[in-house]
């Protein structure tokens, strides 16, 4: 799921007769070298905020519009020159390498969920195969759908970018509220997770506040995490949007979760798919062996529903984009300058030498087949995705959807001959991760150049800068996503070894022990790290009556003892990554065919229920997912979004509402960045890993209201902190002259 800032803006003209903002005759300064390095600076920024907030609740943020702003205060004219075209070229590159950050996570992070390491050298190549992908499939449409649809397919982002860009040139920006944002939401976030100033959530039990009157709710929580990034998004996506999501969570919590435990007191003997009989598990356990599946099989069919919403759209993009293409020979003698596109031959031996690269990359390790279905599902979607984008903006855009699909023909025809061993499965992975990458650029790459078109940049310039931004980015990406894992990942030693088939390692990888774990086991041995095989034991594969859980484990390859359990940092109550552990579900589903598909199928039929009633499926299943303390949040920035436009009495929910939006844009930058960097302290010695906090510089920790308190005054500070943030976003959304109107 994605959301995004949109500032609509009326440009209904046809093509023929529109004039951009720079004409084709005005020479002025644009691909200069303080625009490429102030985007790629600002695409690395909000692409790592990004990262931390998909890992997080599974949703992005268009960082476009925030970007466009901060180019505008830094950026400003030299020699009497216009700077509207450096401005461009610095939000073309930002977004870019946003956009990639957005689908990596998506995506890549499955690995995890499937049994392999994810490691920063794989996870760069796969973004920058993808982004670049995305670039240059959707490049050759760009007269069609940029230009001659102009007037007729609206880029809100687009049109949006245009018009701040426009803005800013006539004296006019919202910078210091992107500032302020970053401000405050790096200074709540640090108080929490570097300072220890406040729980990191508050939230109880509903047996604890009402004891056995609520009997079968003794395993029902609500609560709220600490998070500034998620008040800002839920302010951006607006109330409805974030009451359907926590609505699903609610669910979760009040009805599956209740419900399960109901039936598990009436059979006390009862495990069906957890380690240990239902009446006996916590409110946790049975989120993991229940709900979760429950909340897979909601967002699938919900992620379906989207597609099938599209298919119009999809089958008008594919006929008009052939139609285009058969058109392209038919060029003017003399080219303008805004209208002087990458030539052809470059982009399709671009294309056709990228899928070779992926074919013949060890570190792909993608067949021949699976490098032509990477180019035919490429193609397919980024045509779709650029159409769809078109209409509907990068909001409904059905990208996960698109990426199920390509998923479930993949595993289809792996299932049809024969193919389903681990290795299958990664392979299945790759592939949709490439084709994901590159149908979010594709979108991206869109609605850029509709701003460019706009606004009257070079066409070959922006295309080039785009590639640029993909470059720039796809480290920050690897990186920050490898170290969040990295930071919260457990070795523990089992108690009771025991033995797994050599043909269970066939295929998998090995993976260095944590030198710290070994160390913490065994004092006085060689802290130095140890190799082993990391491998995935579904329930089945685990001893009878071990209780043990289905994971990631690792084993002795010179003795097939499964000595280890490794507790990997995605996956984890800190970052569940929600829309990767959904592409793991589908590639295992298909090919293992071992799910538990009674409970998917329950979350399909909630689905199906929600679209009956008029509701987006998807927004309501991506909450049935999640827990609740992380929906809650974001359903609190919702709430201010509501009360803000009724008392600056604004139309609920409007897309052209630049103040709140714009401070909430830097809220999530701010904290996500700040979040990332406290996620680090766990590489410093000393980190107590049970609150995530590094003790000799928490100073605030032992306080009664500090991150380690069991004291209802630790609550309380808490939510009163959350209030405090309320009020500044509140504040934030007051129109430019203070007036309520």
């Amino acid at each position: 799921m994605r959301t995004t800032l949109c500032h609509v803006i009326a440009m209904n003209e046809s093509a023929k007769d529109f004039t951009p903002l720079v004409p084709a005759s005005e020479i002025q300064p644009e691909l200069t070298l303080r625009s490429i390095l102030l985007g790629a600076l600002l695409g690395i920024v909000f692409g790592a905020a990004s990262t931390y907030l998909a890992l997080k609740v599974g949703l992005t943020v268009s960082a476009s519009v925030p970007i466009a702003v901060l180019a505008i205060a830094v950026l400003r004219p030299r020699n009497g020159k216009r700077a509207i075209l450096e401005h461009n070229i610095a939000q073309t590159t930002g977004s870019a390498g946003e956009s990639v950050a957005a689908a990596v996570v998506f995506t890549v992070p499955a690995l995890v969920f499937l049994g392999y390491p994810m490691g920063i050298g794989q996870t760069t190549m796969i973004a920058l195969a993808g982004g670049v992908l995305g670039v240059l499939m959707m490049v050759p449409l760009r007269r069609y759908l940029i230009v001659k649809e102009h007037g007729t397919l609206r880029y809100p982002e687009g049109k949006a970018c245009a018009e701040i860009l426009r803005i800013g040139e006539l004296g006019g920006t919202s910078a210091n509220k992107v500032f302020w944002g970053m401000g405050i939401g790096a200074g709540f976030k640090a108080l929490q997770a570097v300072f220890g100033g406040v729980i990191a959530t508050v939230g109880t039990k509903l047996s604890a506040l009402f004891g056995n009157k609520l009997a079968y709710f003794e395993k029902s929580y609500l609560g709220c995490d600490f998070d500034p990034a998620l008040l800002g998004v839920g302010y951006i996506i607006g109330y409805r949007t974030s009451l359907i999501m926590v609505a699903g969570s609610l669910m979760t919590s009040l009805i599956v979760i209740p419900l399960i435990y109901t039936f598990g007191q009436g059979n006390p003997n009862l495990f069906g798919f957890g380690t240990s009989p239902i009446a006996d598990m916590g409110w946790n356990e049975i989120y993991k062996a229940y709900a979760r599946h429950i909340g897979a099989g909601a967002v699938a069919t919900g992620g379906l529903f989207s597609l099938f919403r599209a298919l119009p759209a999809i089958g008008s993009a594919l006929k008009s984009s052939a139609q285009s293409l058969r058109g392209r020979s038919a060029g003017d003698a003399v080219v303008e300058r805004t209208n002087r596109d990458t030539p052809t031959p470059i982009l399709l031996f671009g294309a056709m030498g990228l899928v070779a690269l992926i074919w013949l990359t060890p570190m792909f390790d993608v067949p021949l087949i699976g490098a032509a279905l990477i180019l035919m599902f490429g193609f397919l979607f980024s045509v779709v995705s650029s159409r769809v984008t078109g209409e509907v903006g990068s909001t409904s855009n059905p990208l996960s959807g698109m990426t199920i699909a390509v998923l479930m023909g993949t595993c289809g025809l792996f299932l049809a001959v024969g193919w389903g061993d681990p290795v299958h499965k990664k392979l299945a992975l790759t592939i949709g991760a490439i084709v994901c990458i590159a149908v979010s650029q594709a979108g991206t790459c869109s609605q850029d150049l509709k701003t460019g078109f706009l606004v009257g940049a070079t066409p070959i310039r922006q295309q080039g800068t785009l590639v640029i931004g993909v470059l720039t980015s796809v480290l920050a990406v690897g990186f920050t996503a490898y170290g969040l894992n990295l930071a919260s990942t457990r070795d523990v030693k089992l108690e009771q070894p025991f033995a797994v088939a050599a043909a269970q390692l066939a295929g998998r990888e090995s993976v260095q022990l944590r030198a710290e774990d070994a160390a913490a086991t065994a004092p006085n041995t060689s802290p130095s790290p140890q190799e082993f095989v990391l491998v995935r034991l579904s329930q089945s594969e685990l001893p009878a009556g071990a209780a043990l859980e289905p994971g990631n484990y690792l084993v002795d390859a010179a003795t097939n003892q499964v000595l280890w359990r490794r507790y990997d940092g995605i996956g984890g109550d800190r970052l569940p990554a929600p829309q990767a552990s959904l592409m793991a579900t589908m590639i295992d589903g298909i090919l293992d065919q071992k799910l538990p598909w009674d409970l998917i199928l329950i979350g399909a039929a909630i689905a199906v229920f929600m679209e009956l009633l008029g509701i987006g499926s998807l927004t309501f299943a991506v909450g049935l997912y999640l827990k609740v303390q992380y929906t809650m949040p974001v359903f609190l920035g919702g709430l201010v979004r509501k009360i803000a436009d009724r008392r600056y009495r604004r139309a609920p929910d409007a897309e052209d509402e630049p103040e709140g939006t714009l401070f909430s844009s830097g809220l999530i930058a701010g904290a996500s960045i700040l979040g990332i960097v406290a996620a680090l302290q766990a590489f410093v010695p000393g980190f107590d890993a049970d609150y995530a906090i590094l003790p000799s510089i928490a100073f605030l920790a032992e306080l009664p209201f500090g991150a380690k308190s069991e004291e209802p005054i630790a609550h309380a500070f808490c939510a009163l902190a959350l209030v405090a943030l309320g009020w500044f976003l509140f504040r934030s959304a007051a129109p430019r002259d203070g007036s309520a109107r």
